[in-house]
């Protein structure tokens, strides 16, 4: 699988992921053949490129449920664009909490884990699909941390809107997440407390984003200034945010590892709350069955189960030497770990749930 520019895209090459309009209405599927048409309307949507199959590559496994989000992320990402535009037009965004609502209905009531799969960006659409997904992440996170429907409610808008203020500067600091130096960090946090008084002075929302969304820009952008205690919003979206922004896809851009990600939340306790990382990894499936993976000893392998006490310590098939090894027990664990995940270029996992079935 391959990734292909707009502008190279040819006539009778196969799509890998289906096209969707804002609506949700799927205009091309998955294996389909670009037409003249079809490369025409590629133009027209906008699109930057398209994940493409090559000449003899078999069709990836995807499940509906992995269909339904990606066409989930179409439509949100259309409506919730149009949202942050009116804000940062002075115009109410009438159908804000309506979005929040169903970002609510379809993922802050799950009881089990989802491939969260991400979406290719550019600098100019980053700030909608990163709070899109942030807003994702934030509602799964607060139905494992219980918050009641206020509080999720308030998160939620809060993810949707915590970037706001990033639409004033250039669009290549909207998708730097690091690296910045002491002037750049400057022109973002000023844009994002701009963002914050545009929304809380103008518009009635719940009574507690403002509160939640200066704290999460003093903890990222002003240290000094954040207070000792966070709230549970804020702790749950820096877990959320920094997921997000660790996995994200962008142009020209190699993107971490969910693996990476985890090792990233983990490692800092002082920042990420060890309790909403936990939530995290119990919305997400990460290393479970079926998982390629490349071992701490240059071998790879194969997930068979996942470790829901500890994510990096599953039970893996050793391709080289076809044995089983348990990586929850500590003298195997001593010797070898996980290295990182075996990925496809559109971040996907290689293997399919045929071949998984030969080893279980």
């Amino acid at each position: 699988m391959i990734y292909v520019k707009t502008e190279d895209l040819k006539i009778g090459m196969r799509l890998a992921r289906p096209i969707y309009n804002k609506r949700g209405v799927l205009l091309y599927g998955r294996d389909d053949r670009l037409t003249k048409q079809g490369i025409e309307s590629v133009n027209n949507f906008g699109l930057i490129g398209l994940y493409i199959l090559e000449p003899a590559e078999p069709l990836p496994p995807m499940s509906e449920e992995e269909m339904e989000f990606e066409r989930f992320q179409t439509m949100a990402v259309f409506s919730i664009k149009e949202s942050l535009d009116l804000i940062m037009n002075d115009k109410a965004p009438k159908q804000l909490m309506n979005q929040v609502d169903e970002l609510i209905r379809r993922y802050g009531r799950l009881n089990h884990k989802i491939h969260f799969n991400q979406n290719l960006r550019s600098p100019e659409d980053y700030i909608y699909k990163h709070s899109l997904n942030v807003a994702i992440l934030a509602a799964m996170i607060a139905h494992r941390a219980k918050f009641d429907i206020m509080a999720q409610t308030e998160i939620v808008v809060a993810a949707l809107l915590h970037d706001l203020g990033k639409l004033t500067v250039r669009p290549e600091l909207r998708s730097k997440t690091e690296g910045l130096d002491d002037k750049e960090m400057g022109e973002v946090a000023r844009a994002v407390i701009t963002g914050i008084d545009k929304i809380s002075n103008s518009f009635n929302l719940p009574v507690g984003v403002k509160g939640i969304l200066m704290q999460l820009c003093q903890v990222q952008y002003i240290p000094e200034n954040a207070p000792k205690k966070l709230l549970p919003a804020v702790q749950a979206l820096l877990v959320a945010n920094a997921y997000d922004e660790c996995t994200a896809m962008q142009i020209d851009m190699e993107p971490h590892t969910e693996v990476d990600a985890i090792r990233m939340l983990q490692g800092d306790t002082d920042k990420y709350n060890p309790q909403m990382v936990e939530h995290l990894l119990n919305s997400v499936q990460i290393l479970y069955p079926g998982v390629c993976v490349e071992l701490t000893n240059r071998d790879k392998g194969l997930v068979l189960t996942e470790n829901d006490r500890d994510i990096l310590r599953p039970m893996v098939l050793s391709f080289s030497k076809n044995e089983i090894l348990n990586l929850n027990s500590d003298a195997v664990y001593k010797e070898i770990q996980i290295a990182n995940i075996m990925k496809t270029m559109d971040n996907r996992i290689k293997i399919d749930p045929e071949t998984l079935k030969e080893y279980m």
